[in-house]
């Protein structure tokens, strides 16, 4: 028998805990990333974004800024006792009257042509600056006399206006008479006061300090006692540009840049949240179990069949049911019915185009915003869910252009350039003389979408094929050869072309799914559109917002590979 002392076995040792001398957990680093993009999607560009703005994003420890909360509320102090010696120095009713009259002196020296005379009188009558704009704007020759009077009366009528506002806005007590000239200056201090007190009360609530003026406020403060605030701010732009390099924004002569890194760092956050429902509701396509031909075995077996790949064959499975079927005769001789193989997970590939209307009516709301950050957040899932999927993009606008996944986040509405109620236009692109350029840019060829999704999807090596059409409404352009209509308000034969296209869809196994945004002008001909659209190409129509617009889409990309690998 073994001695107590001379027992086998591991030791474990175990250090002292020491709460004092454990490093305390990290604070969440600030989101540099966020505000950039949401910046570029906005834009299309980074070159206007400032330091400043990003610094906005960081949101310190209150803790931090506790030190300054005297220094704080000692220029909230100064700037408060500076407005009220404003308002207890000047009396703003006499200057209301002056800038009336000045107004009205300067119309009557005016001498209008004959055929502007009668509006002119009716703009200075009603005081609609408006009015006298468009007049300016309706002058064959803005260099001329009439139109150089009309410059100064605008000018004189929006003094008009601001004092206007200044004596509505604040109570004046004192006995001071103001001039135009110093009211207008007193209003724009008065209103750089109230923009940093709201700054001051910002930052001492949010611990922003980048959002404190620090140039406006130097105007006002004694000497020295802005530098424990500027120390900080300070600071905090340092720690601004180093996250930022940390996050993949690049800053350059022109402005910032994103690096591949930032883009799948924001692409992360994108499908993070969208997916933030899948840990509590226990559900989806993770727990899913779905059998077919594919590389990867599973436990479950089933009797062979013709064709099944020998390498699945479930060996043991296999000689036991020879063992029962024979009994003790030997040697086993193997049987067709014996055999079981091993089902096998299905994972198909699945190919899809992603149409992104930027038509002129998807600058409303900020349509075109919601529209590039569904597509960034469908690209970051396909890159890291189901990377054997293609995935591709299309603008959409009088024409349909394949757009690289890298240019998605500059694209933006093109602008509108014919105002006209009706709209009835042709262009023969076959002739060399007409360019793309000579085409108005702002309205909706689905039919060209379509049609260019479906070439880009016969060439996919696999049966499951999607188009992905974001609209909100319905077609203004399409192609008869090489012929481009443009009808406004949208026409029957539009919306006919349209629907051959979508057909031609449903022929080559293309199914076509309508996400349509809700907009102001968004009327029942168009949801009456989207559902023949849809039904036409065995497709499915969602009403979303725009901010809904990434959970939607993404949700049913995620829902439709798994009714394809089902």
């Amino acid at each position: 028998m073994a001695h107590r002392d001379s027992l086998g076995g591991i030791v474990h040792s175990y250090q002292k805990y020491d709460p004092a001398r454990i490093p305390p957990p990290r604070s969440p680093q600030f989101d540099m990333l966020t505000p950039a993009m949401e910046h570029l999607l906005e834009f299309g560009e980074l070159d206007e974004l400032t330091a400043e703005q990003l610094a906005e994003a960081v949101m310190l420890d209150p803790e931090q800024i506790r030190g300054l909360g005297p220094s704080l509320e000692a220029l909230r102090r100064m700037l408060d006792e500076r407005r009220k010696q404003i308002l207890a120095t000047w009396n703003a009713e006499g200057v209301r009257k002056r800038a009336r009259a000045d107004f009205r002196d300067a119309a009557g020296r005016s001498k209008p042509p004959a055929k502007y005379r009668e509006a002119f009188l009716r703009a200075v009558r009603d005081e609609q600056l408006r009015l006298l704009e468009r007049l300016w704007y309706a002058q064959d020759d803005d260099q001329s006399r009439f139109g150089a009077e009309l410059v100064a009366l605008v000018d004189r009528l929006g003094a008009v206006y601001q004092i206007d506002e200044l004596a509505t806005r604040w109570t004046f007590t004192g006995r001071k008479n103001l001039d135009v000239e110093t009211a207008l200056a007193v209003k724009e201090e008065l209103e750089e006061i109230e923009r940093l007190l709201q700054q001051l009360a910002e930052a001492e609530k949010t611990a922003r300090i980048g959002l404190i003026d620090m140039g406006a406020l130097e105007r006002y403060a004694a000497e020295g006692q802005l530098d424990d605030l500027a120390r900080l701010k300070a600071q905090v732009e340092e720690m601004v540009a180093r996250m930022a390099a940390e996050q993949g924004l690049d800053k350059g002569k022109k402005g910032y840049s994103l690096s591949p890194k930032a883009m799948r760092l924001f692409q992360g956050k994108l499908l993070e949240k969208i997916f933030s429902a899948l840990d509590p509701s226990r559900t989806g396509r993770h727990q899913v179990n779905v059998t077919g031909e594919g590389a990867v075995e599973m436990v479950p077996t089933r009797p062979y069949e013709f064709g099944d790949s020998v390498a699945h064959i479930d060996i043991p499975g296999s000689l036991v049911n020879c063992m029962l079927r024979q009994g003790k005769e030997r040697p086993l001789r193997l049987n067709a019915r014996d055999i079981e193989v091993h089902s096998t997970r299905n994972t198909p590939k699945c190919a899809t185009v992603v149409a992104l209307d930027m038509s002129g009516s998807m600058r409303h709301g900020g349509l075109y915003v919601s529209v590039k950050r569904m597509a960034l957040a469908l690209q970051g899932l396909v890159q890291r869910e189901f990377p054997g999927d293609t995935l591709s993009f299309l603008e959409m606008y009088s024409f349909a252009k394949p757009r690289p996944a890298g240019e998605i986040v500059t694209l933006l509405p093109k602008p509108v350039t014919i105002f006209d109620s009706v709209v009835r236009l042709r262009a023969d692109l076959s002739d060399p003389g007409i360019t793309e350029a000579d085409i108005p840019p702002h309205f909706t060829n689905i039919q060209h979408a379509l049609q260019l999704a479906r070439r880009q999807l016969a060439r996919a090596d696999t049966p499951n094929k999607q188009v992905i059409l974001i609209t909100d409404g319905l077609p203004t352009a399409h192609f008869e050869g090489s012929q481009l209509y443009l009808l406004y308000p949208p026409h029957k034969r539009t919306e006919e072309a349209t629907l051959r296209e979508a057909e031609a869809c449903r022929r080559e196994g293309i199914v076509v799914n309508v996400f349509l945004l809700s907009g102001w002008s968004q009327s029942r001909e168009d949801i009456q559109f989207a559902y023949k659209l849809a039904q036409t190409a065995q497709g499915r129509v969602f009403f979303t917002s725009g901010k809904d617009l990434d959970r939607f889409v993404v949700w049913d990309y995620v829902s439709r590979r798994r009714s394809i690998i089902g």
